[in-house]
C-alpha cells in the first residue's frame, strides 16, 4: 500500500512541476516579447533621431556612408536586446519538468507485491 501512495505522490509532484515549468515557460516568453518591443521602438528612435540630423545637415538621399552609419546605429543599438534573446531561448531549453511518470507502469513492476 505504501508503494501505491509514494507512486500517487510522484505522480502529483509531476504535475506540480510541470505547471511550474509552463509557468516559467510563459514568464520567460513574455519577457521576451516585451523585449522585442522594446527593442524595436529603440532602434525606430535611434534611426529617427539619426535621419533627423542628416537632413539637418543637408542629406536628402541616403547614400553609402549614411546608409552604412544607420546600419551600424541599427546594430549596436538591437545587440543587446540579442544578446538578451539568445539568453532567454537557453533559460527555455533549461526549463524542464520533471522525468514524465506512468503510474500503470510503477504499479505493474511492483504488482508481485501488491497481490502478493
Amino acid at each position: 500500500m505504501g508503494q501505491i501512495v509514494s507512486d500517487v505522490t510522484e505522480v502529483l509532484d509531476y504535475k506540480k512541476s510541470k505547471k511550474e515549468a509552463n509557468n516559467k515557460r510563459q514568464e520567460i516568453l513574455q519577457q521576451m516579447a516585451e523585449d522585442d518591443a522594446t527593442k524595436t521602438n529603440l532602434v525606430k528612435k535611434a534611426l529617427a533621431a539619426q535621419r533627423a540630423k542628416y537632413g539637418a545637415g543637408g542629406v536628402a538621399r541616403e547614400n553609402m556612408t549614411t546608409g552604412a552609419v544607420l546600419k551600424r546605429i541599427q546594430d549596436e543599438t538591437t545587440k543587446p536586446y540579442d544578446d538578451k534573446r539568445r539568453e532567454n531561448l537557453a533559460k527555455l531549453k533549461s526549463v524542464k519538468s520533471t522525468k514524465s511518470t506512468n503510474l500503470l507502469k510503477k504499479l505493474l513492476s511492483h504488482f508481485d507485491e501488491l497481490v502478493g
